[in-house]
């Protein structure tokens, strides 16, 4: 039996200054897709990845386009390098549309636009003084969701990402999320941790932002992937265009699923996950939610070319995990 193996594409939260820098370096090939980015957004945004400052990197209408290039930057210089070809791609919240680019499904030129103003339209609808977003650890979803009822006195707060087992995001009206994790704290949460997110992704406050949203994805050309994409909306891939466009305009204001997406890969054979861009936070929550699944990380020609190694010889050994 084939090893079968998925890549995952982080999202907002992963980004740093430098992130690319070593990629740029060993394969100044992917410098193309960095001009062709500043042409489109009309600024230099690898020179905000390679010299910060990170409060403008953190800014989310400039984070989605930079994990966007990111992303696909790791994906260039994967298959340059010979990478085989994944069986499932999968990206947490943001990371779906680079997926979508790596299985071919959505044009480059297309995911930075829409990067771009997905960012602006999400910091648009909701000043983000008003709203917050919390990890919470130790709960599980249908706890939580109780306690988001109770705790929402005619404001929103809601389970925005579904991460692992007991590591759920709670996002929504600042006042209503931080009731929402005290009364989490009570029910004997282990941590509630504050997170450096300027918009309320994934909630109810997003439905303007995706309803702007859908006039864009509706016009772009969208392609049934070479690649399976399991989206975040039901952890489930689409074979149809309009399936596609659908998931894309929901993932905006409906939580990210990636415990059930980690899930999904278990349940169908995959023995490797492989984070295809900035950081090792998706590794993590793989090996969170499915121990049996090897997770690998890639960054620079050598961590690539390691990688490669390993998955020849596990597919020689016939070995899964």
């Amino acid at each position: 039996m084939s090893v079968k193996t998925a890549f995952v594409l982080p999202g907002q939260g992963s980004q740093s200054v430098g992130m690319c820098d070593a990629l740029r370096r060993d394969f100044p090939a992917v410098n193309s897709r960095f001009e062709l980015a500043a042409e489109i957004l009309g600024y230099d945004l690898g020179a905000i990845m390679t010299d910060g400052p990170i409060d403008k990197l953190n800014q989310t209408e400039t984070t989605q386009p930079a994990m966007l290039l990111a992303s696909i930057a790791t994906w260039d210089a994967w298959q340059a390098c010979g990478g085989p070809r994944p069986d499932y791609l999968a990206g947490h919240s943001f990371g779906e549309y680079s997926a979508l680019v790596c299985a071919d499904a959505i044009r480059f030129e297309d995911a930075v636009f829409l990067a771009a103003e997905r960012g602006r339209f999400m910091q648009e609808a909701v000043p983000a003084e008003r709203s917050a977003v919390y990890a919470v650890l130790g709960l599980e979803e249908d706890e939580l969701g109780e306690l988001c009822v109770q705790a929402a006195e005619n404001q929103v707060v809601q389970c925005a990402n579904i991460n692992a087992p007991g590591q759920i995001v709670l996002t929504g009206d600042r006042e209503a999320v931080e009731r929402a994790c005290a009364l989490a704290t009570k029910a004997g949460a282990k941590k509630v941790i504050p997170l450096a997110v300027s918009a309320p992704v994934h909630c109810d406050l997003m439905l303007p932002a995706a309803a702007r949203l859908a006039e864009h994805i509706n016009k772009i050309e969208i392609s049934v992937p070479e690649i399976p994409v399991i989206h975040n909306v039901d952890a489930k891939p689409r074979d149809n265009v309009v399936g596609i466009r659908d998931a894309l305009i929901d993932q905006m204001a409906s939580p990210v699923r990636w415990r059930n997406t980690v899930e999904f890969f278990a349940a169908h054979g995959v023995g490797s996950a492989i984070e295809c861009g900035p950081g090792k936070v998706l590794s993590a929550l793989v090996r969170r939610t499915c121990k049996a699944i090897k997770t690998y990380a890639l960054s620079d020609a050598e961590s690539i070319k390691v990688v490669i190694g390993e998955l020849h010889s596990a597919s020689d050994h016939g070995d899964l995990r």
